[in-house]
């Protein structure tokens, strides 16, 4: 019997929302971005490439059961023999797809190991892109939260679906692949759909306002997709993306002790409406020339000046990250924040760059604490009769 809580989730519209599995570009990119998160990096554990082969395909037909509200497994949670482990392991059962996406990477390591030998016979095909991003200034990286040679984001309304999800591809992955790490996320951060309201972080400011959206089809092609011609080794990649995941620990007892000016000057945004300081609504384009009495109105080193396209070259990304909070630490404080997920043709032009600025000039950086990194070359999408990474591996 479900629970209440349940009950009210299955029936609301979202709920019954589905995604299809399949198309010129994966799902969970452009797709409006679902309110719960259960993101997993693995490592390939398998020496034999026919065995990675073999789990790609059982991923992606589990995968296109699930987005659709099936079970992960033909026979299902309940109806198979009872001498037998389940093909399913039955917490979604009776909760619809709840608005499921499944969405795979490919990270560096599973082209070359540590040492720079080639692992499947794919060294050839690793995309000039695809290597481990810079350590840079103000991380603090765990190991045991970064890197990966694959990864799976599940996006969903329910959190149940999404754990559900991940749960059971690292199952059907038992042998082949070991989690290395993974992460809950609540309260999508960023919005990826003009019918989409702006959502707040843990800062409580309104965040994504000037992120790519999925209308915007011509800057999606400039900044998001690979194109047919970006790299002559990783032609597999056009219709694809990148994605940099960051585990961004906030200092939030900090953060709250701050007078709310400086919160906003920090920011370059109101906290209430989201408008630039220099006036306007949330959409109103921030202008860093406006004086103020002791200089712009947006300071320099501002959140918002320090990202905006016109201080970096013009580029956009496709930013689709969640809230989370992981209990306390040591100290007491809170173990929260932001986790970081952005999709992009190049990291080295879309990402690195900005980052770089960010770590140079973001007063915002203060309060900000890097904890896990890694970045993935995003397939493109699965075409019917095809297995996820076949451009690749086929």
């Amino acid at each position: 019997m479900l629970g209440r809580a349940t009950e009210d989730a299955a029936a609301s519209p979202a709920a019954a929302l589905t995604y299809p599995f399949r198309g010129d570009h994966q799902a969970g990119i452009v797709t409006p971005a679902q309110e719960r998160l259960h993101f997993a990096a693995f490592d390939v554990t398998t020496k034999s490439r026919g065995r990675l082969v073999a789990l790609l395909k059982a991923w992606t037909d589990a995968a296109e059961r699930m987005t659709r509200g099936l079970s992960a497994g033909e026979i299902g949670p309940v109806e198979g023999a009872v001498n037998l482990p389940p093909d399913d392991t039955g917490e979604a059962i009776g909760l619809p797809a709840g608005g499921l996406t499944i969405t795979f990477g490919f990270g560096p390591g599973l082209f070359r190991d540590a040492h720079g030998k080639d692992r499947f016979g794919l060294a050839d095909r690793q995309p000039e892109a695809l290597r481990e991003l810079p350590h840079f200034p103000g991380d603090n990286l765990d190991p045991a939260r970064s890197g990966g040679d694959l990864c799976v984001q599940a996006c969903a309304e329910d959190p149940q679906v999404a754990v559900h999800a991940i749960r059971n591809l690292a199952r059907i992955g038992f042998g082949t692949v070991a989690v290395r790490w993974s992460q809950l996320g609540f309260g999508r951060t960023s919005t990826t759909s003009t019918d989409q309201s702006t959502p707040r972080n843990l800062f409580g400011f309104k965040d994504g306002t000037a992120n790519l959206k999925a209308q915007e089809t011509a800057a999606l092609d400039s900044h998001v997709w690979v194109g047919t011609g970006d790299d002559a080794r990783a032609g597999w990649l056009a219709g694809g993306s990148y994605l940099v995941a960051r585990r961004i620990n906030m200092t939030i007892e900090v953060w709250d002790r701050q007078p709310l000016g400086d919160q906003e000057g920090f920011i370059g945004r109101t906290k209430g409406t989201g408008a630039p300081l220099s006036g306007g609504d949330e959409f109103t384009e921030p202008d860093f020339h406006l004086p103020g009495a002791d200089g712009p109105v947006i300071s320099r080193d501002s959140h918002v000046s320090a990202v905006h396209p016109a201080h970096n070259d013009g580029v956009r990304m496709l930013r689709r990250g969640y809230n989370f909070v992981d209990g306390t630490d040591a100290l007491g404080g809170l173990n929260a924040g932001l986790f970081f997920l952005a999709y992009l043709r190049d990291p080295r032009t879309h990402f690195i760059p900005v980052q770089l600025r960010m770590a140079r000039i973001d007063a915002l950086m203060e309060y900000l604490k890097v904890t896990g990194s890694a970045l993935f070359a995003v397939p493109p999408g699965v075409r019917p009769g095809e297995y996820v990474g076949q451009s690749l591996l086929g």
